[in-house]
């Protein structure tokens, strides 16, 4: 493990201004994004719309990093060029998602245990002689009555932190991201209470698996009211409720903290995360690692179409930079009346 290599990347993927683009859906993810603007999922679709994210005049200017999934690892530009070779190019920094997705737990009806540690070694080695730097694997905790038991929050906390030593090893920096769903019609005070059990158990395991806390970064859901709830948290309290659950968790160790989206609207996502930023100073940088936040709006404007390029670049580029100024805490909602 070269700990000095993995400290100055994992500071790199968190640098003020900027954020992670979560570009890492699975085939069957994507699929459902490309059957909502009514295109084909083919490879060649896919790539073109990857392509059309990534060589956004200006990207480099808000996004530090983006996590691929193991076929965009694997695809060229128009020109020919790798995807991890152009990204590297223009300064991003690429990265993998290697979990296999969350499967039911047996025994535990409605929880579930993320797999993929099988064969993880030699398909991280594989990852980084392809170009990855970092990686991601994506823990998923539901709450509903009776759920989460500690016993899947410890399963998945295990796993996590057996995935990070496992990066680490291989010089690979971890995304380590314990996601407490926004699913149902819990409070913000139950979903602050789970984060605070999840949180704690992520980071005992990964003080019992020896993760060298400066090498990783670490990828929560915002402390939120569920989706379905009567009564909906406001954007004050959703940050001072995140904040909080962090500090009381997450060491000053760890470099820098990337925010799941996790089913919140593009303006939401951008706005609890500006309202962090303004609380004051915080032992670690506050940042995004959004897919649909992100990308939503620039996808819609694509459609698919030839000429639609542009202006998929465009929605890109301009909910990527407000993601930007949100890390600052510079991102107030009139912005969003602005072109663009």
């Amino acid at each position: 493990m070269n700990r000095t290599e993995l400290a100055r990347i994992a500071q790199a993927m968190v640098t003020r201004g900027k954020g992670i683009l979560a570009a890492d859906e699975s085939s069957g993810t994507i699929k459902k994004r490309f059957d909502a603007i009514r295109i084909e999922s083919t490879e060649e679709h896919r790539r073109t719309y990857r392509e059309m994210l990534f060589t956004t005049p200006g990207a480099a200017e808000s996004i530090n990093g983006v996590i691929l999934y193991d076929e965009t690892l694997r695809q060229k530009t128009r020109d020919g060029k790798p995807f991890p070779d152009y990204l590297t190019q223009q300064g991003i920094i690429p990265g993998i998602k290697v979990d296999m997705g969350a499967k039911p737990l047996a025994g535990f009806p409605g929880e579930t245990i993320t797999e993929g540690l099988d064969g993880l070694r030699g398909r991280l080695s594989e990852y980084r002689q392809l170009g990855a730097r970092f990686a991601k694997w994506r823990a998923v905790i539901d709450i509903a009555p009776g759920i989460p038991t500690s016993f899947a929050v410890k399963a998945n906390a295990h796993a996590l932190a057996r995935y990070a030593a496992l990066c680490q090893e291989n010089d690979i920096v971890p995304i380590v991201e314990p996601e407490v769903l926004m699913d149902g019609d819990h409070s913000i005070e139950r979903c602050e209470e789970v984060t605070d059990s999840v949180l704690s158990t992520v980071f005992r395991q990964l003080h019992e698996h020896r993760i060298y806390l400066e090498g990783m970064v670490l990828k929560p859901n915002m402390v939120i009211s569920g989706k379905k709830a009567a009564n909906r948290a406001a954007p004050e309290m959703v940050a001072e409720a995140t904040v909080r659950c962090l500090k009381r968790h997450v060491p000053p160790a760890v470099p820098g903290i990337a925010f799941l989206s996790g089913g919140q609207s593009p303006t939401e996502a951008t706005l609890h995360l500006s309202l962090m930023n303004r609380m004051g100073s915080l032992p670690w940088a506050l940042t995004f690692s959004y897919g649909r936040a992100l990308q939503d709006t620039a996808l819609k404007a694509w459609g698919g179409r030839s000429d639609g390029f542009g202006a998929g670049q465009r929605e890109f580029a301009h909910r990527a930079r407000l993601n930007g100024l949100a890390t600052a805490g510079r991102y107030t909602p009139d912005m969003e009346k602005q072109a663009a």
